[in-house]
């Protein structure tokens, strides 16, 4: 049975082995206040140049190439790379041992250089505790600043701390990447350090944006592994068109790469950069997040919705080709039902590392439509209890408040006529690292029948209070009895 597809990152290894009836605005107006008060409670704190890119490079007329010249393609791009190739170290202070690892490249001759932002995230967040090192391909190591992250795009700027006046060789961008004209099948060549083995050159095909995705991440057919992200992907001519980013655990060779443009731009947004602490890192990100939520929720608006039939009931779902749904029944089941369950789940595949054990900007629902079969209404009542039990993940509570939940009955209104009466629950948590981030966890229940019910759920992770607020007024008014079966 298909499923939808796990995607891990490919870097930052870890060195050890993630009953009154209440209107719908009163209901989430009336919780707000508790959720905003714990984090108060918690003492949170608050927390660029066009050189880059060069030229097209020439074309030059070649013959058809076999098997050992595009071997011969990689060691002339691995030998011309290996001077800007970098392992980027995350250390524990206190023991000088790494806890992560990732690779890098240097883009500027000061010693800017560019890696994944999850790769030096745990010092990011905590520079008190961890310190970030470089060593280059021949044995060369010493400390690294953190100077611009782009959260949304998984990338991070750093400088190399080296002799006033030292000079570094540095990777160009290939123009036509950056300006997106690449041809799907080009041929590229991606670098790294994976598993701590060494560094190495993998070749692999460029197979376009992926499509069905709200973020932009290229597609590139070749073998990513963990230790590599942050890597360049770069053409023939070295120039770079990527950043090693993600791969697929459940298939072979699907990997990712972060966009030349998406690179770029953070350079020149960051110009020759300033040092950031942790508390900086902590605003950048909210404002980051901000931004990208705001966009976010404003497309997935624009792009609409069409109704979608469970049984006697009908809900909305989105329009978007990036929120993916699967189905589930277990009417195939061989064994005899006593219940029948149907079951869609969607999502938006938009997860946004912030630190470990830390996603966000992910919206999930889920609609479950059980109908009994020989069950009498209290065997039922104790399957639908069952059922709806509310998800809550999990976390560090270093990093998160704990959950607080209110649940009530929410009952037809002018607004709403065909909607069912529902019992709710809704319960949030902040994020302690990054006021005004919270996770939101939405469940609810029709009340209109005694032997089938339909149970919703929405879960949104490190979105904006306000931000969760809209989208459970809508999730609330979506569940309706469909009057076409009157």
């Amino acid at each position: 049975m298909l499923a939808p597809t796990p995607v891990t990152a490919v870097a930052a290894m870890p060195i050890s082995r993630f009953r009154p009836f209440l209107s719908c605005a009163s209901l989430c107006l009336f919780f707000a206040a508790s959720v905003v008060q714990a984090q108060i409670e918690t003492g949170a704190e608050a927390g660029q140049g066009g050189e880059f890119v060069g030229p097209p490079a020439p074309v030059v007329s070649e013959p058809a190439r076999g098997g050992a010249e595009l071997s011969e393609t990689a060691q002339r791009v691995f030998n011309a790379a290996r001077p800007r190739l970098l392992q980027i170290r995350t250390l524990l202070k206190s023991a000088q041992k790494q806890t992560s690892i990732g690779s890098g490249f240097v883009v500027g001759a000061d010693g800017r250089a560019l890696t994944n932002y999850h790769v030096v995230a745990q010092f990011a967040l905590d520079p008190s505790l961890y310190q970030i090192e470089f060593e280059t391909v021949d044995g060369a190591r010493g400390p690294l600043k953190l100077l611009a992250i782009d959260v949304a795009n998984d990338l991070a700027l750093v400088k190399l701390q080296a002799p006033t006046g030292k000079s570094f060789a540095a990777f160009l961008f290939d123009a036509a990447a950056v300006e997106g004209r690449l041809t799907k099948g080009e041929r590229l060549f991606s670098m790294g350090n994976p598993l701590d083995l060494g560094f190495t050159i993998v070749e692999g095909t460029y197979n376009g944006r992926v499509e069905k995705s709200y973020q932009t991440r290229v597609h590139f057919t070749a073998a990513l592994n963990q230790g590599m992200s942050g890597g360049p992907a770069v053409n023939r001519d070295n120039r770079v068109v990527g950043v090693n980013v993600a791969r697929s655990v459940d298939g072979d060779l699907v990997s990712f790469l972060v966009p030349a443009k998406a690179a770029v731009s953070l350079l020149e947004k960051a110009g020759s950069g300033t040092e950031m602490d942790a508390d900086a890192v902590r605003r950048e990100i909210g404002a980051q997040m901000e931004v990208w939520q705001k966009d976010f929720f404003a497309t997935l608006k624009a792009r609409g919705f069409h109704d979608a039939n469970f049984g006697p009931y009908r809900v909305v779902e989105s329009n978007a080709d990036w929120f993916g749904c699967w189905a589930q029944t277990n009417g195939d089941e061989r064994s005899k039902l006593r219940a029948q369950v149907n079951r869609s789940r969607c999502d938006t595949r938009t997860q946004i590392f912030l630190g470990e054990g830390m996603p966000a900007g992910e919206v999930e629902t889920e609609h479950v439509y059980l109908k009994s079969v020989d069950l009498d209404p209290l065997q039922f009542a104790q399957r639908l209890t069952s059922a709806a039990r509310t998800f809550l993940p999990g976390g560090d509570e270093l990093r998160y408040t704990p959950f607080r939940c209110h649940e009530n009955f929410l009952a037809a209104s002018d607004k709403a006529p065909e909607r069912p009466d529902l019992r709710v629950s809704w319960c949030a948590r902040a994020y302690k690292d990054f006021p005004g981030l919270y996770d939101v966890s939405v469940v609810t229940i029709t009340q209109d029948a005694d032997r089938e019910a339909l149970v919703s759920s929405a879960l949104l992770t490190g979105v904006r209070f306000e931000s969760a607020l809209q989208f459970s007024e809508v999730f609330l008014a979506t569940p309706k009895v469909r009057r076409d079966l009157d």
